[in-house]
């Protein structure tokens, strides 16, 4: 790790100056800048530059890196010389805006302007700002010269606790502790040049030509080579997004997938943005190195076992390539074994995103399984309710919307009339057994809690080998996390405003589940989707309030507890939760999307068989 050596002046500076004033060949103006402003007298020991909204003078630095590209144009410059004060970044951006700047790194410049602090996505997306220079002039004294080391990121110099606690308020006018905080280091580095060496890649590339890696690669681990999100208080502060200042005509961006390398050394200046935060804009790029694992496949169902699936098909809709098809078809039948059962969520209407008043999606679910049948699986049938136009939030105009398909020549629906998108489905009693008032039929769909979200949509099955059998399955898609402050944020800890809606969307599943088992304490029932929401989280304790259902995930070991990757994080937000009847569950998360560049959607699925 790179020290941080203090400035040294020579002791007889001063004296020098004033020689040099008495003869007339300095003025006073260009004395005060010779012992002027430096660059971490700019960037301060907080957040906010001590001097935001004043003008600086004849700053001196070497240009480490130009972006040349965009709307945000720009350099970074460091002084070569920092000091003693570990809270204090030596390096600032210029911005520049569309004027590509006339600098080549390693010029040795001084520059004038003003000192800005920036929010990535406005001030009121609750994130960091971004120390800069705007309005700036510069003169290049020399070229060629050697850049300042790169700090070093690893284990030993990011801190394994997270942030500074505040209450939820900003954390702005604290003092950077960098010896104590990620989110402290990293701002403590601003705009430094910064570099991980042999950097595992725990988040894949995106369609931005982004990636993210651990600077922490044995903490939380995965088998896979991810890195695990597993509690609010440990997010991980390893996790840094790389970006590529090089132009993709010199070099490509690496399509990397999670457990790949970037061999060697990945440096360049620590920049901030509002999508995954602190980014390393690298000048130099690490091999990529394929180490990731292969896709994975799932056992097939047994003749008395009844296979029940979720998965997240990502805004599917007519319009959508046919490749997409395609590979959600072959992943169904052949990565999760043609599941009997199948809960899908994000399915569309037949128009897609246009907002026309299309709400039917028999066009979007033909197409899904005449490309299964294709693909040598199951003829499968499916059952949906039509929401109400615009009302189930998702994708403007796409009216997303849970359904299940389900394979006839195994498993039965029993169909019961009344269920549409606004009639509420309820528990009635059947010779001392439950059943739906309506098959499939929504679980009150005019509750507050549904306000612009999907509706679960429950349904009775009967596993043909099993005569008399009766399971019961929830569809789920409980509302996003939009509207929370990141990890990242500047409010400590972030507040989760989404999670009050979830909560709600909780309570009434679990509350229709207990009028099932009022109604039979053996029923099976089978609650399956993506819940938008970590295991450890209220919704889910919520959700399996009173014993009356076992989340399913936590009964895989610790460090295989994800189906999806965001920012780098390995996390939950599907679930396949069982009643108590359901005693031996077998589950398994299917890992065939969410850690590759190429995906056919964003989450993977889930399986479980059961003996009903």
């Amino acid at each position: 790790m790179p020290s941080r050596r203090p400035l040294r002046r020579p002791a007889a500076i001063g004296a020098v100056v004033a020689a040099a004033l008495a003869g007339g060949l300095l003025t006073a103006t260009q004395s005060a800048s010779a012992a002027g402003t430096r660059i971490h007298d700019i960037q301060g020991s907080t957040r906010i530059s001590p001097l935001a909204g004043k003008q600086v003078s004849d700053v001196p630095g070497t240009v480490t890196a130009v972006r040349a590209f965009g709307s945000s144009r720009g350099f970074w410059v460091q002084d070569p010389h920092p000091d003693d004060d570990p809270a204090t970044s030596e390096a600032v951006f210029v911005f520049t805006g569309k004027e590509t700047p006339k600098v080549s790194v390693g010029d040795a410049i001084t520059f004038s302007g003003t000192v800005s602090e920036y929010y990535p996505g406005g001030k009121d997306a609750g994130l960091q700002s971004v120390t800069e220079i705007t309005k700036a002039t510069w003169t290049t004294d020399s070229s060629g010269n050697p850049l300042p080391a790169a700090f070093t990121l690893n284990s030993a110099s990011v801190p394994n606790r997270y942030a500074p606690a505040a209450g939820g308020k900003s954390i702005e006018s604290l003092k950077l502790r960098p010896g104590s905080y990620a989110l402290d280091r990293y701002e403590s580095l601003e705009g430094m040049r910064v570099a991980v060496g042999g950097a595992r890649v725990v988040g894949p590339t995106n369609k931005y030509h982004e990636l993210w890696v651990t600077a922490e690669p044995g903490h939380n681990r995965t088998p896979r080579g991810g890195t695990l999100y597993r509690s609010y208080a440990d997010p991980n502060g390893g996790r840094v997004k790389v970006a590529s200042l090089i132009p993709f005509s010199e070099r490509p961006f690496p399509v990397a997938d999670v457990g790949d390398t970037l061999a060697g050394t990945t440096a360049g200046p620590l920049d901030y943005d509002n999508f995954g935060g602190y980014t390393l804009q690298a000048t130099e790029l690490g091999k990529l190195t394929g180490n990731g694992p292969k896709p994975e496949t799932t056992r097939k169902q047994k003749s008395g076992e009844l296979a029940v699936a979720t998965y997240n098909v990502e805004n599917l809709a007519p319009d959508n390539p046919q490749a997409k098809f395609d590979r959600l078809a072959k992943a169904l039948v052949h990565n999760l074994a043609a599941p009997d059962v199948v809960a899908l969520e994000e399915v569309q209407d037949d128009s897609g995103a246009k907002d026309d008043g299309t709400v039917s999606a028999g066009s979007t679910l033909k197409k899904l399984t005449d490309a299964i049948k294709a693909a040598g699986g199951p003829a499968y049938e499916w059952r949906e309710i039509d929401p109400v136009n615009d009302q189930d939030g998702g994708q403007p105009g796409g009216n997303i919307r849970t359904a299940f398909l389900f394979n006839p020549a195994r498993v039965s629906f029993t169909d019961v009339k009344g269920g549409d998108a606004t009639t509420p489905v309820t528990v009635v009693g059947d010779h001392g057994r439950a059943a739906l008032s309506a098959s499939p039929g929504r679980i009150a769909p005019a509750d507050p809690a549904w306000k612009t979200s999907r509706k679960p949509l429950a349904g009775q099955f009967s596993l043909k080998s099993r005569p008399g059998s009766r399971i019961f399955v929830i569809a789920n898609h409980f509302n996003s996390k939009g509207g929370d402050q990141g990890l990242d944020s500047r409010f400590q800890p972030p507040v989760r405003s989404s999670e009050t809606q979830r909560t709600a969307q909780a309570k009434l599943v679990n509350a229709f589940v207990k009028d099932l088992l009022a109604k039979d304490p053996r029923a099976d029932v089978v609650v399956a989707g993506d819940l938008n929401d970590y295991q450890f989280s209220p919704a889910l304790k919520n959700l399996t309030a009173g014993g009356v259902l076992t989340d399913l995930v936590n009964g895989l070991p610790a460090a295989e507890r994800y189906g999806y990757v965001y920012s780098g994080n390995s996390q939950v937000l599907d679930h396949m939760l069982t009643s108590r009847h359901l005693t031996r569950p077998d589950y398994d998360i299917v890992h065939i999307n969410a850690e590759y560049a190429d995906q056919a959607s964003d989450h993977d699925p889930q399986v479980l068989r059961i003996k009903p």
